[in-house]
Parts: C-alpha cells; sequence; structure tokens
C-alpha cells in the first residue's frame, strides 16, 4: 500500500539503523510536523483528495490508499512513523526483547476508544486474532505470518500472543526477526474496541479508532462522495489534531481536484496530474511539494494469462520491459518528478543498491526487444489485442498511452488502454481475476524497509500479491531476510531475492515517484512525510 512514525522502542538496536533516511519535512518528538503536546484542535476543517475506500474501513481490511489514507487518521498503533521514517513509540510503553523472536509489549495507560472504552492488550490480541482468520478473508492477514500459530491452511489461533493483563501481552514469533517492531505502525496491526467484533459489518462503515481523528457521525462516510472526520477529544497520543476535522473529498480524477485546489476549493492535495507535472511549482509557488518518496510504478503480469506463460511468456515479459523508454516517459510526461527503476524497491530506503542481477532486463533496446518478442513468437503466436488496465480516476492515462505506443513500434502488437472508471472498480476486477493483460500496480510503503516493497507483493499468497505470483524459492529468501541478525546480512538476501524476480518478471518496474502536491493559501504546516503521506494532523486552517 501503500502504502505510513522515538520517544523509544526498547532493546531494538537495529530499529534505527532501519530507519529511512530524512527526505524531506520535519521530525522529531512531535510526531513529524504533527503538532505535538495536548493543545486542543482548534480553526476549520481541512479538506483532501482521496478516492472511494475499495474495502470497508477495518484495519486489516484496508490495504490500498484510498482507504488507509482514512483508517490511519482513524487509528494508532503500538509505534507510529515520523516524518522522516523514523520509529517512535505511540500506545507502547515499550518493547523489549532479547532474542529478536520473544517480545513484551506494554502499553501506556490512559488510551481509550472514540466511544471512551479502554484500549487494552486483548483491544490487540483480539484484532491480530480476528485478522489472522483465514475465514474472515482479510486483506493483510499475510502480515501475521510470523506470529507462531498462523496458519495459510485453516483457521487458527495466534498461540504466540497472549495477554499478562490490561498493559502487557506477549509475542511469540516462529523465529528471530529483528525489524518486527518497525512492522508495527502499519494499520494491520491497529488495535480494535470490543464493539467491532458485535458486528464487524456495520463498524466498517463507521469505526471507532483510538486515533486523532473520529468519524463525524454515524454516516459520515458518504460513498463516491466524502468521508468527514472531526478531532478525537479523547486521543492522547503524539499527533493530536491542530484543525477542526478532515474531510477526505472523493474525485473521479486528478484534474478536477487540482483545479480545486488553484480556485481554494480544495486544502491539501497529495498528487498533481501529469496535465500540471510542467506548471504546478510555478502555480503553487511555495506551497508547491516536490520531494523523494518510498514509492513505485510497475507493470503486473497476471500468473494466470497463458500467454505469459512458460518461455514463451518470460521471452514477452523481457520483450515488454526493454521496449518500454523509461528516461523519455519520465521528462516528457511526468516532467522529471519520477526516476526510471533500477530494481523493485526504491533508493531512498537504507541499504538500496543498483547492483541487482538482471536488472539490466530494465535498459531500453527496442532491438533486443523486438527480437525476444519474435523468439516467442516461434514458440507460440501471440493472438488479440495487448492491454495495460488501470484507474481513470487516477491520472494514469498519459504515460499509459505513451507504452503502448512503445510497445506497437517496438513489437508490431496491437496494445490499447484499458481503463476502469473507478479505482476501486479498477482493484475488484483486478483481485477477481478479471483482468486480461497487464495492469498498473503501485506500491507506498507500509514502512521503512526495502523488504516492504517485495514480500507483501511477491510472496506466495500474501494480501498484495495482486498477480499471483508465486516461487518457492523467492519465499524462502524472504524468510531469511526476516531472520537475518543484522541490516547488512538482510539486504544482501534482499538482494538475492531480487534476482529471483528478474529472473521471472511478475511485474515490470517502471519508475519511482516523488511526493508532488500542494497546499492552497487556506492552510499552513502542511508536511509530505518520507511515504508521501500528508500529516494532516498537524496542517492548521484559519
Amino acid at each position: 500500500m501503500h502504502m505510513k512514525q522515538a520517544r523509544r522502542i526498547a532493546a531494538v538496536a537495529l530499529a534505527g539503523s532501519l530507519a529511512l533516511a530524512a527526505c524531506g519535512g520535519g521530525g522529531g518528538d512531535d510526531g513529524g510536523g504533527s503538532g505535538g503536546g495536548d493543545g486542543e484542535a482548534s480553526g476549520g476543517v481541512v479538506t483532501i483528495n482521496g478516492t472511494e475506500p475499495q474495502n470497508p474501513l477495518i484495519p486489516t481490511s484496508t490495504n490500498e490508499v484510498g482507504g488507509g489514507k482514512i483508517v490511519d487518521l482513524l487509528f494508532a498503533g503500538l509505534v507510529r512513523y515520523e516524518a522522516d521514517g523514523s520509529v517512535v513509540n505511540e500506545v507502547a510503553e515499550s518493547i523489549e526483547t532479547e532474542d529478536n523472536q520473544n517480545y513484551t509489549v506494554t502499553l501506556e495507560e490512559g488510551w481509550t476508544f472514540s466511544d471512551g472504552t479502554p484500549v487494552t492488550s486483548s483491544s490487540f490480541v483480539d484484532a491480530w486474532n480476528y485478522g489472522a482468520l483465514l475465514s474472515n478473508a482479510q486483506n493483510s492477514s499475510y502480515f501475521f505470518e510470523s506470529i507462531e500459530g498462523f496458519s495459510y491452511e485453516e483457521d487458527s489461533e495466534l498461540t504466540g500472543l497472549e495477554v499478562v493483563d490490561d498493559h502487557t501481552f506477549t509475542i511469540a514469533l516462529s523465529q528471530p526477526e529483528s525489524d518486527f517492531p518497525l512492522r508495527l505502525g502499519y494499520s494491520a496491526f491497529y488495535p480494535l474496541p470490543e464493539s467491532a467484533f458485535e458486528d464487524m459489518e456495520a463498524f466498517g462503515e463507521n469505526p471507532v479508532g483510538n486515533g486523532p481523528y473520529t468519524m463525524a457521525s454515524e454516516g459520515a462516510w458518504q460513498h463516491n462522495v466524502r468521508a468527514e472526520l472531526v478531532p478525537n477529544e479523547s486521543y492522547t497520543g503524539g499527533r493530536p489534531a491542530q484543525n477542526g476535522g478532515v474531510t477526505v473529498v472523493f474525485y473521479d480524477n486528478y484534474d478536477a481536484a487540482y483545479n480545486d485546489l488553484l480556485s481554494g476549493n480544495l486544502d491539501v492535495m497529495d498528487e498533481i496530474p501529469s496535465s500540471a507535472f510542467t506548471t504546478f511549482e510555478e502555480e503553487l509557488g511555495d506551497r508547491a511539494v516536490n520531494q523523494p518518496a518510498a514509492l513505485n510504478q510497475n507493470l503486473q503480469v497476471p500468473s494466470y494469462l497463458p500467454q505469459f506463460e512458460g518461455e514463451a511468456g518470460l521471452l514477452r515479459r523481457q520483450a515488454i520491459s526493454m521496449a518500454i523508454d523509461r528516461d523519455q516517459i519520465a521528462e516528457t510526461i511526468f516532467g522529471g518528478t519520477v526516476t526510471p527503476s533500477q530494481d523493485f524497491t526504491v533508493p531512498s530506503i537504507e541499504g538500496w543498491t543498483e547492483d541487482v542481477p538482471g536488472n539490466e532486463v530494465l535498459q531500453y533496446d527496442p532491438e533486443q526487444a523486438a527480437e525476444l518478442w519474435t523468439q516467442a513468437e516461434e514458440i507460440e503466436p501471440w493472438e488479440g489485442t495487448l492491454t495495460i488496465s488501470s484507474n481513470a480516476d487516477g491520472d494514469h492515462q498519459a504515460w499509459i498511452d505513451a507504452v503502448t505506443n512503445s510497445l506497437r513500434n517496438a513489437l508490431g502488437v496491437d496494445a490499447q488502454y484499458e481503463a476502469y472508471p473507478q479505482f476501486s472498480e479498477f482493484l475488484d476486477a483486478r483481485d477477481n481475476q478479471e483482468i486480461s493483460g497487464l495492469f498498473r500496480g503501485g506500491w507506498q510503503a507500509d514502512y521503512p524497509s526495502l523488504s516492504n516493497f517485495l514480500a507483501p507483493i511477491f510472496f506466495t499468497g500474501a494480501g498484495s500479491n495482486d498477480s499471483f505470483y508465486s516461487n518457492p524459492e523467492f519465499d524462502d529468501l524472504m524468510r531469511q531476510v526476516n531472520a537475518a541478525e543484522s541490516v547488512d546480512e538482510a539486504n544482501q538476501l534482499i538482494t538475492q531475492a531480487q534476482a529471483v524476480l528478474f529472473e521471472d518478471l511478475p511485474a515490470i518496474p517502471l519508475w519511482v515517484e516523488n511526493a508532488t502536491g500542494g497546499h492552497s493559501e487556506a492552510v499552513d504546516n502542511v508536511v509530505f512525510a518520507w511515504n508521501r503521506q500528508v500529516q494532516m494532523a498537524g496542517v492548521t486552517k484559519e
């Protein structure tokens, strides 16, 4: 997803060394621009662009940015991520371990949900057990794989979780995993109140959280229109609301949102339309944002499509990759706001390297691409149209048209853009295996680690494995990454795992995106974090 930051994380020495290098914005104990302290919310309601959530607003169900933008304002986890990607405790007073396998979590006292009920150890343990059960069909169940008792085969309780008392619980992992605490700020690990389990369907429409905001009222999520949030008066964490509320407005396209931003009808926009890439910094002046971020784009290749199976399928994937002129598209379509990919991750996270075996397939070489396509044709002729699918409300047509034009010119294949009107419709078609060609894949980091760009997307059965890829060698390497005793060892294994991906090409890396956005003259203190998310609690408005 998407795509989320000390006081301290006790006895976890690797936490600091795995954190993202600063890429702009604030940092420090006040929540990286979120205001900090115990001041009361004041001022006007801040509006930000968004898209209709695909799923109910349940933390373990939400794994796309439309819903994630809302869920992250409604809930608080054991830790949070600062604007620079550093990790600080939030609901946790401490997270302690002596062996990176057995953890003891102590909660700060005084936390409550917005309905007044207390946040206890059971709030976390029950929520995680719910998210891990296969029968509950939660998109983020993969994130609990490390905990003892997790099963991909049948419903199974997470036996590695034990409530000691209302403010203490323990976590036993199946193996040592030194970066486990880094993940605990991701939405999959948020707590749930007891009321959620009485009617989870109703809860997903009107969630009750422990974060800086709460739903304005029952029905505040107006489907395909907006979601209205107000400050949560019971929130005691490090990112209290410094405004009168946040309204997420769902737009059908980025151009409409940008026009609203220019006219003052929208306060914050976290992604600039391609039509404005060459003009937005001049038009917005010091209100424009253009900085490195931990997100990338790729073309996913569904493993269930026969035309991409076997030797011919691999040759076609290689040909498609080498037929794309990433440098030209980055300059002419994106105005230099993206950087061509050199691997499956992003350079802004510590440990990144451009020296990954097999990444030469990302180099533009139309002659070699044509030769590879010809070899595939000799094995099994291509039939029909090569489509690239995406959502029409996400402003992707310009670059997809450029890619399909490159494929037609280099490979002589009929390549076309297939648009779904809304992001949620595109996601449903993707998840139901209804897409008959390539499709756009984008990843906004959940937590500051290179492995987050690999395991959730390519591990067998992972919640965001949208191409339904499976390779036991890759899976084994990612397990070794989790068990690595040092950052260097983990990064070496990540390079090996990426080499496997380049051999298989279940997805074709395209480019790494900058965080591009801006705000109106009505608001101040707008900070874009390491993963492009705006620190909305810290935004002020008279």
